[in-house]
């Protein structure tokens, strides 16, 4: 039986520590490697000490050039039989390529979050204006991201309320799309965490390099934890993230019971040890992996809309959801120093992922789909008229573009 090749390319090379992007693409990566896909992963970005040891999970791996025809040859010499664009960055550099020399290739776009979405409600925030979808539509980066999707052949999207947004309001349709969220294993009802007395303090986590996180961390410096602090002056307030700028680590003050930390060494035991969770978003788009990890340990969490958006379903949140700042505060401090309160949280989270990221269920049906597409890629195509167009007349535009780019950079 031929072995079926997988092409990820990635936008950056996944750093699981670091990032829940870095955590989405592992878990695929993991999924196709059970059902012994044969993959290669390959990226114009440079790696870190901290990129996941792919080599290691036996995934073959290449550095690629952006604008380059080089790639022509290595993807036409690989011949894979499906192509998994990490963002829809990577499928507008490279979507035109992988049509061109693949095009019975089956190309999947995973979505992460809507990059758009996040951009959309940063601008709106930044100018002091509620955020509404009109917003979004309107915004040239949500038209890439949408075209991107219209040109794939699946769109793995990761939270609820994106698939909503994405069928409801920019009408696309839903053979187009696939709901994937983070899958893990059941959580079991006797499980190590702390209890209640072992726990202590406050935690905010979150990569630097992340717009929204940097946001948060400045409004719960500036706005949120002086007045916690000031009702519970033994508590303090941790702050992680790996690639924290220096505008955030200059916020570390012991006086006021806020510790910047940076890098946390492992993600899971820096929140097992905390009481609660605090996650102020503002701004972003996805589920937040800080509030997964919290979920995953035991953690009761109090976070905005934002930041809970497409997380839970119908089912009660691991905490509360504030939308004005004192109710923030008000919940943190019930939440710290209510022991009946928070084991109903820390419950309310076990019931969130033993319901809806149940690991054995979600790559199973996502294989399913992909067998699905794969065996009537050209009827779905078919069907895909918009996509088609697309691909026809925005691809032309970027495949010369990207040409001219390549030989001005052969006469440097």
């Amino acid at each position: 039986m031929k072995s079926k090749k997988l092409l990820v390319i990635g936008l950056t090379w996944s750093e699981p520590t670091a990032t829940a992007a870095g955590v989405r693409m592992v878990q695929l990566l993991e999924i196709f490697k059970k059902y012994e896909f044969e993959t290669t992963f390959v990226s114009t970005a440079s790696r870190t000490e901290h990129s996941q040891d792919l080599e290691a999970m036996g995934i073959a791996t290449l550095t690629i050039k952006l604008n380059d025809a080089s790639f022509d040859v290595f993807i036409e010499n690989l011949q894979p039989d499906i192509v998994l664009f990490d963002r829809f960055l990577t499928e507008e550099q490279f979507g035109w390529r992988v049509s061109e020399c693949c095009p019975e290739a089956l190309r999947i776009l995973d979505s992460e979050d809507l990059h758009s979405l996040r951009h959309a409600r940063e601008n709106c925030l930044n100018k002091g204006i509620p955020f509404t979808e009109a917003h979004w539509l309107q915004d040239d980066r949500t038209k890439r991201e949408l075209a991107s999707i219209l040109r794939s052949d699946l769109t793995l999207v990761i939270s609820g309320y994106e698939m909503e947004l994405l069928q409801q309001t920019a009408r696309i349709d839903a053979s187009l799309l696939w709901h994937l969220p983070f899958m893990y294993d059941a959580i079991s009802q006797q499980n190590d965490w702390p209890e209640f007395e072992a726990r202590r303090d406050f935690l905010f986590i979150g990569g630097g390099l992340h717009p929204p996180n940097v946001d948060a961390i400045k409004h719960l410096e500036q706005n949120i934890w002086p007045k916690i602090f000031g009702c519970l002056s033994d508590a303090k307030c941790y702050v992680y993230g790996a690639y924290l700028p220096d505008a955030v680590n200059r916020l570390h003050n012991p006086k006021k019971g806020f510790y910047v930390r940076g890098r946390a060494s492992s993600v899971s035991e820096v929140m097992k040890m905390a009481r609660v969770c605090l996650a102020p978003l503002r701004f972003g788009a996805g589920i937040k992996g800080k509030l997964v990890e919290a979920l995953l340990n035991g953690t009761p969490s109090v976070t905005t809309g934002i930041g809970a958006e497409g997380m839970h379903g119908a089912l009660d949140w691991n905490g509360f959801i504030s939308e004005t700042q004192d109710d923030f505060i008000d919940k943190a401090i019930e939440l710290y120093t209510d022991k009946t309160v928070w084991q109903k949280a820390q419950d309310n989270g076990i019931q969130i992922i033993n319901t809806l990221y149940q690991k054995t269920s979600l790559e199973t049906s996502l294989m399913d789909r992909i067998t699905e597409v794969s065996e009537s890629l050209a009827t779905h195509r078919e069907h895909n008229i918009m996509g088609r167009i697309l691909e026809h007349h925005t691809v032309q535009s970027t495949k010369y573009l990207s040409k001219w780019i390549e030989e001005k950079n052969k006469n440097k």
